[in-house]
């Protein structure tokens, strides 16, 4: 099975490939409000080298708590691939508790989609939506 995963604290991101059991993983540190060039990721991972996106199998991102904006944008992105692709997607839960990196989210989607027992349509592109659990304490607009 071959995965691909993303994860972002906002500051950092960190992109992995996951090859049968082999990972292949790439981090980067940049300012926050950088947002990094995607093809730099993947081909720092062997994308377009060694491995077509074609060849992935499944998607995943970790749901970050720690930058919302960082995690809708990889959302975004990968939403469009997997959707293109054919392929499902799988959000993981990082609720800051333990630091996880990308490397993490491509070990705990594989081991997530195996569980599922080849039900896939639990990770249709489109349900897989990024969360923000802390109180934004924005006032609604007619409340």
């Amino acid at each position: 099975m071959n995965i691909l995963g993303f994860q972002s604290s906002g500051d950092e991101t960190s992109v992995s490939i996951m090859i049968g059991e082999e990972i292949n993983s790439f981090n980067y540190s940049h300012d926050r409000k950088e947002r990094p060039k995607w093809n730099m990721f993947l081909e720092n991972i062997g994308i377009h080298s060694q491995t077509q996106l074609q060849d992935i199998d499944l998607f995943a991102f970790a749901d970050c708590q720690a930058s919302y904006t960082a995690t809708r944008t990889i959302a975004s992105y990968l939403k469009g691939m997997a959707i293109g692709l054919e392929k499902p997607l799988i959000a993981i839960e990082d609720n800051n508790e333990l630091t996880i990196d990308s490397s993490d989210v491509v070990k705990l989607a594989k081991e997530k989609f195996l569980k599922a027992n080849s039900n896939v349509e639990q990770f249709h592109p489109n349900l897989a939506n990024p969360s923000y659990s802390l109180d934004t304490k924005y006032k609604k607009i007619n409340d």
